[in-house]
């Protein structure tokens, strides 16, 4: 794993570490022409591509492969029928290629990403920690602004992904971004800025942000908790034989884990004066006049993939109007509310620890071990692993998940063998074989991991690596195979 981002994207090559792509200094100019033809095309063809083609990733791979393409290109006139012969020399041309493309390791690297919520919640964590500047310097800072300028639609939004309509939700979140990364109000590649927040405040401001909006916007300072329906780390204390306990989903119980714990302190990240002045630029009134218990109710339609049924507000408002109060009341703030945040953080602790902090709410948890403890070992470790999340291409430099290097590698193996040219790549099959192999998970969670919510994964293989521990159950079975 690399511990550091110490590129220069302005005169860069590429860098594939584990299935994360950053970027390091390029020497001669002639290896920057064809990263930024890249870069113009794909900014050229956006609205008709959404997608990247990973071109920086193949131009470093083949370049250390020190490949040459020896196979001619298949021709086949109009009319002419297809051989055996041509066939076969079409299979072994993309064969060479594609075995070029494998990583020392014996797994082939990829990008796997289209969320556009992603790497803003990075950007603000670095932002409140105080590491931003640590982590990534100027340079990862214009990547960062041409991935977000890359996928800014028309209107001056940005979709719930790459190829999604804009919403509020990440218009919010990519505009705040770039004004932490140095944008100005009105700045921006095309007026990026400009057109983004006039979306913003078109659609009635960001009082209409939706749920998972409005923790992001509260933790940061631009909102307040008080417009937030509850997210109350009670939760974990409750029988798991009920239904509504977080046993359920590892995603979910994930993601609330940490945003609970952020819920039940209240936390607030210092209130800059770049904070102050969002909240005068992302509202249609003034900050201090908004009814904040309406707000929480307000959600724009864009963002409103399904309405909410009237139960589900009732039990919104029943804990926002009497459990809130009375868990944040003495003595019930202390016996209730602090056990609770002690159990959260356990939890947040014992799901680093088993994935070796490559876990599936990284962010969020991250955040939650530097409020536990800022100078603490977890939040250390936290940060040791942003690269293993970063991935760079033709459209900018971005966040992604965990990674899928076991996934794609299972499939990719399979597609090699069923080429039946085993002799031409014998030593691509065995380094990916060894790669398979040592990617198996040697171990179940530690201690009493069902009573954390784990199961058994000794054997297993993850979507991933073996760091990663969760177990999943296609891609295991893939790996037999």
């Amino acid at each position: 794993m690399e511990k550091t981002l110490t590129c220069l994207a302005a005169t860069t090559s590429l860098d594939v570490k584990h299935g994360s792509l950053i970027l390091k200094p390029a020497h001669r100019r002639n290896e920057l022409l064809p990263v930024e033809e890249a870069r113009r095309s794909f900014l050229v063809n956006r609205s008709r591509v959404k997608g990247c083609s990973d071109l920086l990733w193949r131009m470093q791979f083949l370049k250390e492969a020190k490949f040459e393409q020896v196979i001619p290109p298949v021709k086949i006139d109009n009319g002419e029928g297809i051989t055996y012969e041509n066939a076969t020399n079409a299979l072994k041309r993309g064969v060479s290629f594609f075995s070029a493309l494998q990583a020392s390791d014996g797994h082939w690297p990829g990008e796997i990403t289209g969320p556009l919520f992603f790497l803003p919640p990075l950007v603000f964590c670095l932002y409140i920690t105080g590491h931003l500047e640590k982590v990534f310097d100027a340079e990862h800072h214009k990547e960062m602004c041409r991935h977000i300028y890359c996928h800014q639609n028309k209107d001056g939004g940005w979709g719930l992904h790459i190829e999604s309509k804009s919403v509020m939700f990440c218009t919010a979140l990519n505009y705040i971004c770039l004004r932490i990364l140095g944008e100005g109000p009105n700045g921006g590649q095309d007026n990026a800025c400009k057109r983004a927040r006039q979306w913003i405040l078109d659609h009635g401001g960001v009082t209409y942000i939706p749920s998972w909006g409005k923790i992001w916007l509260s933790i940061l300072g631009i909102y307040a908790w008080s417009g937030t329906n509850p997210r109350p780390p009670e939760i974990w204390l409750l029988p798991s034989s009920i239904p509504i306990h977080l046993k359920i989903l590892c995603i979910t119980r994930m993601v609330y884990m940490p945003m609970s714990y952020l819920y039940g302190k209240r936390f607030v990240g210092p209130l800059t004066p770049l904070i102050m002045q969002l909240r005068e630029e992302l509202y249609l009134q003034p900050y201090e006049k908004i009814n904040w218990n309406k707000a929480r109710r307000l959600y724009a339609k864009e963002d409103m993939f399904y309405p909410h049924p009237l139960v589900q507000d009732l039990i919104w408002d029943t804990l926002y109007i009497f459990m809130e109060p009375f868990l944040t009341s003495w003595p019930l703030n202390k016996l209730v509310r602090e056990k609770a945040l002690r159990l959260a953080m356990e939890h947040i602790h014992y799901e680093d620890e088993n994935s070796h902090y490559i876990t599936i709410g990284c962010v969020l948890c991250m955040l939650a071990c530097w409020i536990e403890n800022p100078n603490g070992e977890h939040f250390k470790k936290h940060l040791a692993r942003i690269p293993d999340f970063m991935w760079v291409a033709e459209d900018g430099l971005k966040m992604h998940s965990f990674g899928s290097q076991l996934w794609e590698t299972g499939f990719a193996i399979q597609a090699l063998l069923a080429s039946d040219l085993c002799d031409e790549t014998d030593v691509v099959l065995r380094k990916g074989h060894n790669y398979i192999k040592n990617s198996q998970v040697r171990e179940n969670p530690s201690g009493d991991f069902k009573s954390m919510y784990r199961h058994i994964s000794k054997g297993a293989w993850t979507l991933s690596d073996r760091d990663q521990g969760w177990q999943v159950s296609d891609c295991t079975a893939e790996a037999l195979k």
